[in-house]
């Protein structure tokens, strides 16, 4: 039997571990504070409702801090490693962003129920330490979130000031000179009215590529005013920087995947930018507001609002690549070299206010909602780009071909954008004794401004869900769901306004907690079509440019439980997905797994009740990119954590056995290292 196999076996058996721990989970005392190990969402989490992840007809996944800190995820990215359905490091080891898929779709990133990065390379990375959990929201979620991916969204929950949070001071140190100091201090400026806190963070750190360093700060001051018990106002300011270099070198097929000249292959930490000349420096600052008031004992106002700015300087040198057929390096591994310089920015300013009413009508318990969307989005890049010089893909001697800046603004190109939107929506979750439905309706009008070329779009987006929450824990659910996408341009066959894309999606899972339990399990099948694509090359007389439809099918398994062993408890995390997803052309999606599965679990045994001991694998199967195809992967990641009296220490070690394998080789001729073993001890006082 195969790694592979055993793993993906492994997980769905873990996974189901609930089901085989019903009969002994039931047999205990049921009690108001059963530990449920999935996290929680809130009023402002991916749902926009409190409602128990049990009982909403949609697959969720959450992410604690507890849980990204355990497994040694340092970015955001990583922390998705375990989810089901997500692909977290798709394009390998980065430093420029984070590139994760949700059922084999790029999705937005949001924060705090507004989205937080537009485009590529005009926004700040965030720092985990400044968010409590992160929430991925599976599948279409344009009734709440207006234009978006039929994949999904991922939220991340900031730390907001809040009374009892008390004081901690971090020191981490790990491979590649990795040092970061951080701290979260809170105060109670006037006792049950106003509290205070300040997150903060400082990296100075190198990288598994040469030359490249990835250096931040990033800071987090709130404020949290409780006027009275129906009110509470959350200001939170955040500023990010980060200076270095891109870790994504765009390296060759010829000596990667495929042998270079007699047989050489080059390292995965070989630099083909340009010292002095390759950077990527960002820095963002926003504003963000979070409030809620109860009117009274039916009506609550809820809202977030946010001012943000960003800016970027990217510069960065690769090997170009060539055209079809044409390897991009000669017979003694040299390539021509590309130089890119594009300083970007972005400015938004946003808000999504809403009154949310819980109320009966004779037996129906209502949870409804009605909001409305604004968002103002500016954007603009200065791109140049051009090819000179030559450099040795596997013994680099730099300071060939270097551009001037006058060289540069030759060939430099402006681009200016607008995206203005208003978005109305209502939804309402209707509860009668065992059944739980929902359906939610939304209107949005999309402006689109492109250097002087000016689309708008409307559009009508609903979502339906049904489930039965049966006495014994099970609650079996089908949901449906839609979204839309603008897409700007004119049809060059039509000659109309291209239409924006669409995706529907039906999901038919089961959900299931036995009675009084510290075990849950959740099995999905989602059926996908994303419409208004690209016309697949099988059309080449098509009545216009939009014929183009994608099938994604697949099925998802996750599953925590606690076991309580006589030396100790053993929580197990574990997940497991099949996708099945096509292209217009019928072509696998490119760079996405067929395959994957994970296992984490922690160990605290009773002779050491302050000892924690983890251990996780995660498997990626193969994934394909045109004729191209990647071997999957598996690697294996631990934890050593004691406390003691108030201070904390973490071991972690990320790809214990240092696997070499890459992430994604893409069909235009690059590849992608997957991330390197890295050590990482973290110490925190808690005061």
């Amino acid at each position: 039997m195969s790694m592979r196999t055993y793993l993906l076996g492994a997980c769905a058996c873990l996974a189901l571990t609930p089901a085989a721990l019903a009969q002994s989970d039931a047999a205990q005392p049921e009690t108001d504070d059963v530990i449920v190990v999935t996290g929680s969402l809130g009023a402002f989490g991916a749902t926009k409702s409190s409602a128990p992840i049990l009982e909403t007809a949609r697959s969720v996944s959450v992410v604690t801090a507890e849980d990204f800190l355990a497994r040694g995820a340092l970015t955001l990215d990583n922390s998705l490693n375990y989810t089901a359905g997500v692909v977290g490091d798709t394009f390998g080891f980065s430093t420029r962003g984070d590139f994760f898929q949700v059922r084999g779709l790029d999705v937005p990133e949001y924060r705090d129920n507004l989205q937080a990065l537009f485009g590529n390379y005009n926004n700040t990375r965030p720092h985990l330490y400044t968010v409590d959990q992160v929430e991925v929201l599976k599948g279409p979620a344009s009734v709440l979130y207006g234009q978006g991916s039929p994949g999904g969204i991922v939220n991340l929950a900031s730390k907001v000031a809040a009374p009892d949070l008390g004081q901690e001071v971090v020191l981490s140190y790990g491979t590649h000179d990795r040092l970061e100091i951080a701290g979260d201090f809170s105060a109670t400026l006037i006792e049950d009215t106003l509290y205070a806190r300040f997150v903060g963070v400082y990296r100075d750190a190198d990288t598994q590529v040469d030359y490249v360093n990835d250096d931040a700060v990033s800071l987090a001051p709130s404020l949290t005013f409780t006027p009275n018990a129906q009110t509470e106002i959350n200001l939170l300011v955040n500023y990010d920087e980060r200076d270095g270099d891109t870790a994504h070198q765009f390296l060759p097929l010829t000596g990667t995947l495929n042998p270079g000249p007699n047989g050489e292959r080059m390292s995965n930490s070989v630099y083909h930018g340009e010292p002095g000349f390759n950077r990527y420096d960002t820095e963002s600052t926003s504003v963000t507001v979070i409030a809620s008031h109860q009117l009274n004992e039916i009506f609550t106002l809820e809202g977030t609002a946010r001012w943000r700015d960003s800016s970027s300087e990217y510069s960065q040198s690769w090997l170009a690549f060539a055209g079809a057929g044409v390897p991009r390096l000669d017979a003694n591994g040299n390539g021509v070299r590309s130089w890119y310089d594009n300083p970007a920015s972005s400015e938004q300013l946003a808000f999504d206010a809403r009154v949310r009413g819980d109320f009966m009508t004779g037996a129906l318990e209502h949870e409804v909602l009605v909001g409305v969307n604004y968002q103002d989005v500016e954007l603009s890049s200065s791109r140049a780009f051009l090819r000179q010089g030559v450099l040795n893909a596997f013994n680099p001697v730099y300071s060939n071909g270097v551009p001037s800046m006058a060289e540069l603004d030759s060939v430099r190109g402006t681009t200016e954008s607008e995206s203005e939107y208003w978005g109305f929506y209502a939804h309402d979750q209707i509860s009668w004794n065992n059944w739980i439905a929902n359906f939610g309706v939304r209107v949005d009008d999309v402006s689109n401004a492109n250097n002087g070329v000016s689309q708008d779009v409307d559009a009508t987006t609903i979502a339906a869900g049904l489930l039965y929450a049966f006495d014994n824990g099970l609650s079996p659910y089908v949901s449906y769901a839609e979204s839309f996408e603008p897409q700007l341009g004119v049809d060059n066959v039509t000659g109309d306004a291209l239409k924006p894309e669409e995706g529907e999606q039906v999901e038919l899972g089961v959900k299931y907690q036995p009675t009084g339990s510290r075990s849950y399990v959740t099995l999905a099948y989602f059926d996908i079509t994303q419409s208004n694509l690209p016309n697949p090359q099988g059309l080449p007389n098509a009545p216009s440019q939009q014929e183009g439809e994608a099938s994604i099918t697949g099925f998802e398994i996750e599953g925590v439980t606690v076991v309580e062993l006589p030396v100790g408890d053993l929580k197990l995390n574990a997940s497991a997905s099949w996708l099945d997803a096509e292209d217009p052309d019928g072509d696998p999606f490119s760079s996405i797994p067929e395959e994957q599965a994970s296992i984490w679990g922690e160990f605290s045994p009773t002779a050491m009740q302050d000892l924690r001991l983890g251990l996780g694998v995660r498997y990626l199967g193969d994934n394909e990119s045109g004729s191209i195809t990647t071997d999957g992967y598996t690697v294996a990641d631990m934890m050593v954590g004691y406390d003691f009296e108030n201070w904390s220490a973490m071991l972690n070690v990320r790809n214990v056995f240092d696997e070499e394998y890459y992430a994604t080789c893409l069909a235009r001729g690059d590849c992608f290292p997957g991330e390197e073993r890295t050590v990482n001890l973290r110490v925190a006082r808690r005061f």
